[in-house]
């Protein structure tokens, strides 16, 4: 696309001598900037049809031969740019213009999020890249009503615009302090490498704190998971997605880890069982989990399924929006009054399927696949029947 140009005279900014301002306003992909030109005028002598001094002026000739003179150069920096095949935009024109050297967000953002769209794959996964590029949309969409510009400089950025970026997530979008900290938590990241590269000194998140609070996570008891085991199920599909998620809710897997799932990961443990092993597609740590009998039954039952063994899986995923959508179902057939979802398969193995049962924390850490220990108290809650187990120990004791 061409950039164009267009002339206006500021009549906001009149000088002391009755002279007033002409503006160049540029237009590149739907981004403009306005530049003063320093070429002054009587508002009289400007003629706004033809965007031009008007011949009324005995200086117009020169005048104009000024004006035209920028257009000219501004065409000339835009043919450059496009010659060299860089990525550039409206603002990179503006800094060989005015000789500046300012670094805006977004733009620097952009940057950020096509360097993680060329490592998924290697060191990111897709939903980072799908989360980093919402972040970005909903900041290019607060910076446009906020302060209804296309971008802001780097070094501009302060407490006050993360602040006010807080309150726009939380009263336009109704989020709750959890949610909002999940865009906070990648603007932070792409303003500290902002400071890594010296575009600006520091980052304006070390005044800010991102607050989170302990969120109440669902999770199935061990009679609400044999439930859904045992009950019949007259449609096919819907049986699938059941034990599907039933092989989860043992093991602890998410749903790009499940679907991800080969033979390959499939070993023999030191006690002569059969082990998952497998790299976690989130994080890339290592999962290391022995298959209980219920996991082992359900990889048997589909160890020969047309639509998975062809392509090496071993279970029959279906998309996870699909997934959820009969685990909706499923819920509602087993008069399960929970919102199921195939994470809620991942919190039941932390709470029902291990701590409850007395497996130690460190334990359920490694096989979840978690670097620290803290993160995996956010997945395993002590419940109350373990509570109850422990007191009724203690009273044993206290009674000898």
């Amino acid at each position: 696309m061409r950039i164009t140009t267009n002339f206006l005279l500021k009549k906001s900014k009149k000088r002391n001598n009755e002279t007033y301002p002409i503006y160049i306003r540029c237009t590149l992909d739907g981004q403009r900037i306005e530049l003063s030109t320093g070429v002054y005028v009587d508002k009289n002598n400007w003629d706004d049809t033809r965007k031009r001094v008007d011949s009324k002026d005995y200086n117009a000739k020169i005048l104009n031969a000024q004006l035209a003179k920028i257009v000219g150069e501004i065409n000339d920096i835009y043919n450059q740019l496009e010659a060299l095949g860089d990525n550039f935009d409206i603002n990179t024109i503006k800094e060989r213009i005015t000789g500046s050297t300012k670094h805006y967000l977004l733009v620097f953002f952009e940057k950020v999020l096509k360097s993680i769209e060329s490592r998924v794959g290697h060191d990111y996964v897709y939903g980072t890249y799908k989360h980093y590029k919402t972040t970005l949309n909903r900041v290019k969409q607060f910076i446009k009503e906020t302060y209804k510009k296309e971008d802001v400089v780097l070094n501009k950025i302060d407490y006050k615009f993360i602040d006010t970026f807080d309150t726009y997530l939380k009263v336009n979008f109704n989020m709750l302090p959890n949610s909002a900290g999940k865009y906070h938590k990648q603007l932070k990241k792409v303003l500290m490498d902002a400071v890594s590269m010296n575009l600006i000194d520091k980052n304006p998140y070390s005044e800010f704190t991102i607050k989170r609070y302990p969120g109440n996570r669902d999770y199935l008891t061990l009679n609400e998971v044999l439930t859904i085991e045992k009950k019949n199920f007259e449609i096919n599909r819907v049986g699938i997605v059941r034990d599907v998620f039933v092989f989860a809710c043992y093991t602890g897997l998410s749903y790009s880890d499940i679907f991800n799932l080969s033979k390959e990961h499939i070993v023999k443990g030191n006690d002569g069982g059969k082990w998952i092993i497998i790299d976690r597609n989130k994080t890339d740590v290592r999962c290391r989990i022995p298959l209980l009998p219920k996991a082992e039954e359900i990889l048997d039952k589909y160890a020969n399924f047309p639509s998975n063994a062809s392509i090496g899986k071993l279970l029959p995923v279906n998309s996870n929006q699909k997934m959820n959508a009969y685990l909706k179902e499923i819920a509602d057939i087993c008069n399960i009054y929970k919102k199921l979802t195939m994470h809620v398969a991942r919190h039941t193995f932390a709470t029902s399927i291990t701590l409850e049962q007395g497996v130690p924390i460190e334990t359920v850490s490694k096989m979840l696949g978690h670097n620290s220990i803290t993160t995996t108290q956010i997945y395993g809650r002590i419940v109350d029947a373990k509570i109850s187990r422990d007191m009724k120990d203690l009273r044993s004791k206290l009674t000898q």
